[in-house]
């Protein structure tokens, strides 16, 4: 059990570093078009203001090369302003003597926002001189960023190598989440997966055939299982040298007494049509090229989603992101949060779709990692995680 935030005692006037996950989404323009991963770091801040430290955050935001004045973080500096009972600084650096005068100067309780820590290349390199620092300008270090959390980078894992350290309420809900839903599911439990390649989700897919009732495989990566149980999938997009790990995924399911769904209709275009007009089709043939489930199988996933009492989903089940295919997507969406499931979504274009959908608000954890909440379930554990202080535990 690794140690939390709530373990760290005295620290008034101290210095914690918080690595927090402020990777939004942005318009071409700049603007912040999804405030969510802020709001859910919110606890943790609060909760050091509370204890009057000295509340360092760092962050990244895209993948800049150099500086890029799109991807400073001081906008979210205002954001924080208003979210927070306290006063909020910024600084246009991540470590050196003015950052360390700014924090001397800072209140009991007040929060300073860093640059973008991904301006510095020494951030994904792990660099660990890089990493010294910036640990030197403080007492602490807690990880709140599940969504880096596998990714061994100087912020994320080179930090909690030099620091008495502890993971965020924000990480610690998380783990203790994926964790069980994974080793102590409520059952029957769905996994429902879509998206585009297999390659990566093979693993995934084999560990939950452990625990998971029923997988419901969706968009594009569902072509692929369709070509490996024999069904023809038209000019579809097909991950050739995935095709025999599907095959073997299928085979597995069924001599575990496992349910894999796969989609039984499609919304497709023809891609010799002069006008491209999506329509419905049990099969595919010729050159149609599917891109979103049809009613059938909507009717169908609904069912299964209806009956569990616990639901994962990653991945959108068709180009949900063009409104012509946003059916499949946006119901299989609507169908999760009216369940009476437990239900987890993670995932970057899950949480895009859920919003859309409107219906946020009825999912139980909506996991703030995409590729980590993955790796975690796949796992069972992040780099980042692991390098973190174990929690001390007293006998009686």
């Amino acid at each position: 059990m690794k140690r939390t935030v709530k373990d760290l005692v005295n620290l008034e006037g101290k210095v914690v570093i918080l690595r927090v996950d402020f990777n939004v989404p942005l318009d071409d323009g700049g603007k912040i078009l999804d405030t969510t991963r802020i709001v859910q770091s919110l606890p943790t801040i609060k909760y050091l203001i509370g204890q009057k430290a000295k509340v360092v955050l760092i962050s990244h935001l895209g993948r800049p090369e150099g500086y890029e004045i799109r991807k400073s973080l001081w906008p979210i500096a205002l954001i924080l302003i208003q979210a927070l009972p306290t006063s909020v600084h910024f600084i246009n650096k991540v470590y050196g003597d003015e950052v360390k005068q700014r924090i001397n100067d800072m209140g009991n309780g007040e929060v300073l926002l860093l640059e973008n820590v991904r301006f510095y290349k020494e951030e994904i390199e792990c660099d660990m001189a890089f990493a010294r620092k910036i640990a030197s300008l403080g007492d602490y270090f807690v990880n709140d960023a599940f969504g880096v959390a596998h990714r061994k980078h100087a912020t994320t894992y080179g930090l909690a190598r030099l620091m008495p350290n502890a993971i965020g309420l924000l990480m610690e809900k998380e783990v203790s989440a994926l964790t069980g839903a994974v080793d102590n599911p409520k059952h029957p439990f769905v996994f429902i997966i879509g998206g585009g390649k297999v390659q990566g989700k093979i693993n995934l897919i084999l560990k939950l055939l452990d625990s998971a009732d029923t997988v419901i495989i969706g968009g594009a990566m569902a072509y692929t299982f369709l070509v490996a149980s024999g069904v023809a999938v038209g000019e579809s997009k097909v991950y050739d040298e995935s095709v025999s790990y599907a095959r073997d995924i299928l085979n597995i399911a069924k001599e575990r007494g496992k349910k894999i769904l796969l989609p039984i209709d499609h919304v497709c275009i023809r891609e010799s049509a002069k006008r491209k007009k999506p329509f419905v089709t049990d099969e595919m043939v010729d050159d149609m090229v599917g891109f979103d489930i049809g009613p059938k199988t909507i009717a169908l996933f609904k069912e299964e989603i209806k009956n569990a009492k616990q639901i994962l989903w990653n991945g959108p089940l068709g180009k949900y992101e063009d409104p012509e295919f946003a059916k499949g997507t946006m119901e299989i969406a609507k169908a999760i949060a009216d369940s009476d499931a437990y239900s987890i979504v993670g995932g970057g274009d899950s949480l895009s779709a859920i919003k859309m959908a409107k219906v946020e608000n009825k999912i139980d954890l909506i996991s703030t990692g995409g590729g980590a909440t993955l790796k975690f379930i796949e796992q069972g554990s992040l780099p980042c995680i692991d390098v973190i202080q174990d929690k001390i535990v007293l006998k009686r």
